[in-house]
């Protein structure tokens, strides 16, 4: 076989929305690259296509596809690795159920996704699924840590056009609960492995006859890395559950609860199901029976539950107590007024991290089932880092929204490489079948992370190796010394895991001799200072681990930008390649929606032009190109052009659209190259073409325009139909002809 080099750039086909955009926004980046002897090449990571390349057994050689994810989880590690990577699907379970269904109704031989596996081959089947439910995409590809900020133009446009704010009253009933005992964070153990317990290590469940079930046969551990070991009592959530119910009743509040069951594909499903369970509680203790002889799992979430009843003898009767019940509960908070979709329906519908913060950024406030804004208790059963989100509500409270167009802005740098900490624990996540002891048996026998569960209870283990935290804490010694601002380490010294990471961050920061150019602060402590911070117009770094560095990367970009999908974010990967991201994609599919129904979509590549620009430039240094470098700059100057004249993407049809932006963004991007005096060949390259698309301005907008108001034909939701999407998403040939041209 013909071995064919790399292209410059990999850029990835993903999912809903910011696929769609790519699909316009692609050939702009290839041709323009072209100019530069750049190459853009894409790979496949959408969740169709991952679940295409698993089952590549009884498909025809035309429908398989390679396994696209796995090669850039080999590229990642080359030095000369330069990616461009869209939000794609975090797949719960419904969406990954949605998924195959598409792919079978296209005549792909895909096996039905096994809710409760009992065979070896449907045990195996599962398997297979399960390495695709989830985060399955950015433990592979983020061989590094985060560098992640909102870009100036990003920002300056920002604090000119500042986005609306909700007002915070001092007696609003909004709450964030949270457990006080037996969760996550009050029974978690950490240790450093030293070289003697480095090694293959097994994870055991000992009941109480002596009989040992071995949960996991093998896990392979590093000298240095960090290894923690917890568990949630399921009896102590739904204690909490059903306490939380009566107090959110008592309060007049809406009823929320706030999971990641995406990332945290274990166990935040499980905790999801207890919700539902607990809500609707007399239906289960009368019919508990029948709905799982039918097959109902509450993890699925109530939608799933209600589709399922439908279908059963006995559904007048079930759909009735169904009914009782909710009437006589809280009002849940709705992530759907008008269509009746409550925050309990599907799993993967209120992700907290972008839940919270636009709720927080509303004054506290969510919608009800009457379509009306309601004060809520915002339940985040593990304690954790639901103190972020507590200390953001009563800090408003007390001082009111701060303005946007003075807000000061906070930066991450976060501990993210190579699985690090709780976002690569899904191997090793279990909910317990009996009582019974949990060990870890380390390679030399040790076993000093074990704790007494009870069936029902979701025990799960994390690692974090020694490379990727002394990585992390350079990259925030580089990253305080090139900005100088306040600089805070958010860990709890009071926390098991966190104390661990402390016995590694101190003695380098004191090496460093920077010690007092950081703080370390609880996170509750760090929440209230950086508000407090960039209230003043400051600026704070937030060094955090992995699930801080998600959760704050969009709770402050949302309430400094309105939005977090158009940070700056970078994955300074630890073998010298670099991961460019885009921002995130929790809105696409009501994006996707309105483009089916009225041929407008409204998703803005702002994340997309940042990365980009940074990527050239990347490239420029990587591989002594410096068209790319001339390329990247004249990107972030066409970025700023886009938001100064107000070319973003707007929400209603006879607005500029995704489609119409990108043109802006070709026709400003050839200009600032056919103006720059660095290069006289690409000058000479783009100045026809910055003519041609300004000439043509008018014919094409019209084209980009033809069909908006209409439905729009995309032969798919997660598998879309290649020449249908194109017709769609590329419908102006004026556009296409001068981009040929380069």
């Amino acid at each position: 076989m013909t071995n064919i080099a790399s292209p410059d750039i990999i850029y990835t086909k993903v999912d809903e929305a910011p696929q769609l955009a790519s699909v316009s926004l692609l050939p702009v980046i290839q041709s323009f690259a072209s100019a530069a002897g750049v190459s853009v090449g894409v790979k496949d990571i959408s969740l169709a296509g991952r679940i295409i390349a698993a089952f590549p057994d009884n498909l025809s050689a035309d429908q398989r596809q390679a396994d696209d994810l796995a090669e850039l989880g080999e590229l990642v590690k080359n030095p000369n690795a330069n990616v461009i990577k869209l939000p794609n699907i975090s797949a719960s379970a419904p969406q990954l159920i949605a998924a195959i269904k598409e792919l079978q109704d296209k005549g792909y031989a895909i096996p039905d996704y096994p809710e409760n596996p009992k065979t070896v081959a449907e045990k195996a089947i599962r398997n297979r699924f399960d390495a695709i439910k989830g985060s399955a995409v950015n433990p592979v590809l983020r061989e590094g840590n985060s560098d992640r900020r909102a870009a100036v133009a990003v920002k300056n446009y920002a604090m000119s056009n500042p986005h609306s704010m909700g007002e915070w009253v001092p007696d609003s009933k909004t709450v964030v609960s949270t457990m006080s005992s037996d969760d996550f964070f009050s029974n978690e153990k950490s240790v450093t492995l030293t070289a003697e317990q480095a090694g293959a290590a097994r994870i055991e469940l000992v009941a109480q006859d002596g009989s040992i079930t071995v949960l996991k046969e093998s896990v392979s551990y590093s000298a240095g890395t960090v290894v923690d070991a917890t568990f949630m009592s399921g009896r102590a959530l739904d204690l909490f559950l059903a306490d939380q119910i009566e107090q959110t009743k008592a309060a007049g509040v809406l009823f929320s609860i706030h999971l990641k069951a995406t990332m945290m594909k274990v166990s935040d499903p499980i905790i999801f199901g207890h919700a539902v369970r607990v809500f609707l509680q007399p239906v289960f203790d009368a019919f508990g029976e029948k709905l799982a002889a039918s097959g109902v799992n509450p993890n699925s979430g109530l939608g799933a539950l209600l589709d399922q009843v439908a279908d059963m003898p006995e559904a007048e009767e079930i759909l009735a107590a169904i009914a009782a019940v909710m009437a006589d509960r809280p009002a849940l908070y709705m992530v759907n007024s008008d269509k009746g979709i409550t925050n309990l329906h599907v799993p993967s519908d209120v992700i907290i991290d972008a839940s919270l913060p636009a709720l927080i950024r509303a004054g506290g406030k969510g919608w009800g089932p009457d379509g009306a804004a309601a004060d809520t208790n915002c339940v985040i059963p593990d304690s954790s880092y639901a103190p972020i989100y507590d200390e953001s509500v009563e800090y408003f409270k007390e001082t009111g929204a701060f303005d946007p167009a003075t807000a000061g802005t906070v930066q991450n740098v976060g501990l993210m490489a190579q699985k690090a900490e709780e976002y690569g624990s899904h191997p090793t996540t279990f909910e317990i079948p009996h009582d019974g002891t949990v060990r870890i048996v380390l390679a030399n026998g040790d076993m000093s992370l074990t704790h007494e569960v009870v069936a029902g209870d979701i025990w799960r283990s994390a690692s974090t190796k020694q490379a990727p935290i002394e990585d992390w804490v350079q990259l925030a010694i580089s990253r305080q010394k090139s900005e100088g601002c306040q600089s805070i380490f958010w860990l709890d010294e009071s926390r098991a895991h966190d104390a661990e990471l402390l016995k590694y961050v101190t003695p380098i920061l004191a090496a460093a001799a920077v010690s007092d150019k950081f703080q370390i602060l609880t996170p509750r402590a760090a929440t209230r200072l950086s508000l407090e911070t960039i209230r003043q117009g400051k600026n704070s770094i937030a060094v955090t681990g992995n699930v801080l560095r998600d959760y704050l990367t969009d709770l402050f970009p949302i309430l400094e930008l309105g939005t977090s999908a158009k940070m700056l974010s970078i994955v300074k990967l630890m073998n010298g390649g670099g991961l460019f991201e885009t921002g995130a994609g929790g809105s696409a599919p009501k994006h996707v929606q309105q483009l089916m129904q009225e041929n407008h979509l409204r998703w803005d590549s702002l994340g997309e032009f940042c990365a980009l620009g940074e990527s050239l430039k990347f490239l420029a240094d990587t591989k002594a190109n410096d068209k790319a470098r001339v390329l990247g700059r004249a990107v972030d100057r066409a970025t700023q052009d886009i938001l100064d004249r107000n070319k973003s993407p707007r929400a209603k049809v006879g607005q500029t659209d995704n489609r119409s932006s990108h043109y802006y963004f070709a026709l400003y991007w050839s200009q600032a190259l056919a103006t720059q005096n660095e290069d006289q060949t690409l000058i000479a390259k783009f100045a026809p073409i910055a003519a041609a698309l300004a000439e043509n301005e008018s014919q094409i907008l019209e084209e980009l325009a033809s069909n908006e108001g209409s439905p729009a034909d995309l032969g798919g939701y997660f598998l879309t139909d290649v020449q249908k999407t194109e017709k769609v998403m590329r419908p102006s040939q004026t556009l296409l002809r001068i981009l040929g041209e380069l």
